[in-house]
């Protein structure tokens, strides 16, 4: 895991925003979430019901709005607006919105070709 500002990330014009801590040429999956107060993700989603959530790939989390805890292989992290989190392959992670000021985040994969499909 990685934990970085996002006035930190030094820009490029040849790929994503993200590059050289999301690995992928190009940004391919993700989406934008509003957590509800303390709500953690994938709570018990895991094979079986485990508590676990994890990835063959790299995944990148940026709180846009509010703060929140990123859990990451039992241990926490506190986040706050401006935060990126990136998340290595195999480490199991949940984010839990805080309860007085619930996030609104960014997750992101990147991936080696565009998404396009035209």
């Amino acid at each position: 895991m990685k934990i970085v500002r996002l006035n930190e990330i030094e820009l490029s014009d040849d790929s994503h925003f993200l590059k050289g801590l999301l690995p992928g040429r190009y940004l391919c999956g993700g989406g934008l979430s509003y957590k509800p107060p303390g709500f953690r993700t994938h709570d018990h989603d895991g094979p079986g019901g485990i508590d676990q959530h994890v990835h063959d790939d790299h995944e990148a989390f940026i709180i846009l709005q509010g703060k929140a805890i990123m859990e990451v292989n039992g241990k926490e992290y506190p986040l706050r607006t401006g935060d990126v989190v990136i998340i290595e392959p195999g480490e199991d992670h949940h984010l839990v919105s805080d309860p007085l000021d619930p996030c609104v985040n960014l997750w992101l994969h990147a991936c080696p070709q565009r998404h396009d499909k035209g």
